[in-house]
């Protein structure tokens, strides 16, 4: 009889098998068991070591400055199309971490460094700027450094009580105003016809797909709204760094003259022009700051914690009475949209989430918006509406635009208080109709068909627009028109003639806008919250949350790891490729493709026509 070899051998695998799955099971519990430790030490571990006397806070903002961080698949996919994660900085935060360690005793001093900030409009950077002034109110130091600086930088930096440059850095003030592409002859060249419908004289979103150049009526606007804000911007410089009115205009218009003075030197230039009090390299502000404060343990560098770690620091309080706060930033949409974007739906439900929150007593809607569908936005005015009537008083405090949709959503508010440099008005409506007859026509394709009626197949693109399908959409966008003068006229307690008057789609500045009654008053964000609070008669002690959408697994993990999945698909190289291919340099390339988006996705909607709200009004203030 033969022995059979493989039950020892089975009985072997089998051990081995076992063990190694025991050990797996034990390593994943391990696993488990540190992660409820490391939350269980966060929650009740005291907080972070207190920070020792005289530490200094560095305040390094790097990314844009956004009222919300973007979220969701699509924002985080264009966000990594360079092949990294897109840092952004909440405006919130900012502000909090400013009127913290304003109070915090054992920070003594504050420097910033802007080298990073990449981006903010000017009412965002208004807003930092004050919470600067607020920090050296309480008789703290302020020191700005920075490689150079641009205009959006640069306001910042003022506040301080000096100013320091690399001396192969400069000062760059430029002015305020853009240069739009304009794609008349290239949509004819194609046989493209943009068919546009609008009430308001001033309502020039569409334009550049109609015309080779601006309308006597939007350049005169535009340089009215331009001239606004430029007046704040150099008011709010002269004043913050002690210089004669006129001072920045005057450098500007001589500034070939000057840069010849200077010899070519922009640091000295920028010294000349007392926008900076000195020229340092890096490791010579180092030894300054270590020289005026205290030093770090090792004695290598001064005391210190930078922004994100001290913002790390701060606790939210979660007893007690709230204003609630729903963030309204970026295109209005009319359903579900992701956060640092506005859904007729899913905003709709964050201010319902607030009106049913028996803890929120009063709701401050933060507006950072050029507009979008009229739909979406009427479905947030609805909300907000019924939030009053249930007894809650409603806020609006305007970001940096707040203009056609974003005006109609804060029609609805027991207060509008605007930022001087706010973008607003605007109140207008259009629809835009491409029809590609021309294109098919060209190619030999013809189209033909039985429709029951006329109104059928009135929308298809690849026929000519119907003269009748156009008159009925121009008489839905003067009815929609009129909705917007109504509600304006309600809520400013007017007429619609008078606020026909200053509307037809014109934009104004924050200050314009109080001259011609379209708000309230001036403020900032702090002075809505204060008022909200007021109205809601809530004592001083109350706290703010902040009503958010929830951010799905699947746009956090995309967040993290999408520059790596787009460099294994080679999707940022072909997007790169597909830029530059155009021959263009990249920045005027995605320009036009952003111009040629916006045409797309606006006509992109399963509707007979989208009734249209949007300003495109954002002025471009220099820098990246």
């Amino acid at each position: 009889m033969s022995l059979n070899p493989f039950p020892p051998l089975r009985r072997g695998f089998g051990a081995f098998w076992r063990a190694l799955d025991a050990t797996r099971r034990a390593v994943i519990n391990l696993i488990f068991l540190l992660i409820v430790i490391a939350i269980l030490i966060a929650i009740f571990g005291g907080g972070a070591k207190p920070l020792a006397e005289k530490t200094t806070l560095v305040l390094d903002l790097q990314g844009p400055l956004v009222e919300e961080t973007p979220g969701g698949v699509r924002e985080a996919v264009l966000a990594n199309v360079s092949g990294e994660v897109k840092k952004s900085v909440q405006l919130r935060d900012v502000l909090a971490v400013l009127d913290t360690a304003a109070k915090d005793k054992n920070i003594g001093s504050m420097v910033i460094l802007l080298d990073e900030l990449q981006g903010g409009g000017l009412a965002s950077l208004r807003e930092v700027a004050a919470g600067v002034e607020r920090f050296r109110a309480t008789g703290k130091k302020v020191t700005a450094w920075g490689s150079s600086y641009n205009q959006r930088q640069y306001l910042v930096a003022a506040k301080a009580d000096e100013v320091y440059l690399h001396p192969m850095g400069g000062v760059m003030l430029e002015g305020f105003g853009r240069y739009r592409n304009y794609y008349r002859d290239a949509l004819d060249k194609v046989g493209v016809t943009v068919n546009l419908l609008k009430v308001g004289t001033y309502k020039s979103a569409a334009e550049p797909f109609i015309a080779n150049g601006p309308s006597e009526a939007a350049a005169e606007a535009d340089r009215y709204l331009n001239n606004g804000l430029w007046t704040t911007y150099t008011s709010d410089v002269e004043k913050a760094r002690k210089l004669p009115a006129g001072a920045i205009m005057q450098s500007i218009d001589n500034l070939p003259a000057l840069m010849t003075a200077a010899g070519g030197d922009l640091g000295k230039l920028s010294l000349d022009a007392k926008l900076v009090d000195g020229l340092k390299t890096r490791d010579e502000l180092r030894q300054f700051m270590m020289a005026r404060g205290a030093k770090n343990t090792e004695g290598t560098n001064f005391r210190q914690i930078n922004y994100t770690d001290y913002l790390a620091r701060l606790r939210p309080v979660h007893i007690g009475d709230a204003v609630g706060v729903v963030i309204a930033s970026g295109e209005i949409g009319d359903g579900i949209a992701p956060p640092g974007a506005i859904g007729g739906l899913s905003t709709s439900r964050l201010i319902r989430q607030a009106r049913e929150d028996k803890s929120i007593k009063a709701i401050v809607l933060r507006v950072d918006s050029p507009g979008g569908s009229a739909f979406g936005s009427e479905l947030i005015r609805r909300e907000l509406e019924l939030t009053r009537a249930a007894g809650k008083p409603v806020v609006v405090s305007m970001g940096n635009v707040a203009a056609s949709g974003g005006y109609w959503i804060s029609t609805s508010s027991d207060e509008v208080i605007a930022d001087a440099a706010t973008i607003t008005g605007s109140i207008g409506v259009f629809a835009i109709l491409p029809t590609a007859d021309k294109v098919v026509e060209k190619l030999g394709i013809h189209t033909a068909g039985s429709p029951t009626t006329w109104l059928a197949d009135a929308g298809n693109p690849l026929r000519p627009l119907d003269p009748r399908f156009a008159q009925v959409i121009q008489g839905s966008i003067n009815h929609v028109y009129g909705d917007f003068l109504n509600l304006a006229a309600k809520a400013r307690k007017t007429t619609p003639e008078k606020i026909n008057e200053v509307a037809q789609g014109r934009v104004w500045t924050g200050l314009q806008a109080k001259e011609r009654n379209l708000v309230d008053r001036i403020g900032s964000y702090g002075d809505a919250l204060a008022s909200a609070a007021k109205r809601a008669k809530l004592g001083s002690d109350y706290r703010v949350t902040y009503l958010e959408q929830e951010t799905s697994n699947v746009d956090r993990l995309i967040g993290m790891f999408g520059s790596k999945a787009m460099a294994s698909l080679g999707l940022g190289e072909h997007v790169k490729l597909g830029l530059a291919s155009t021959g263009l340099p990249a920045d005027a390339a995605l320009g036009m493709a952003q111009d040629l988006s916006w045409l797309s996705g606006i006509t992109r909607e399963h509707k007979p026509f989208m009734a249209l709200t949007h300003c495109l009004c954002e002025v471009p203030l220099g820098g990246k």
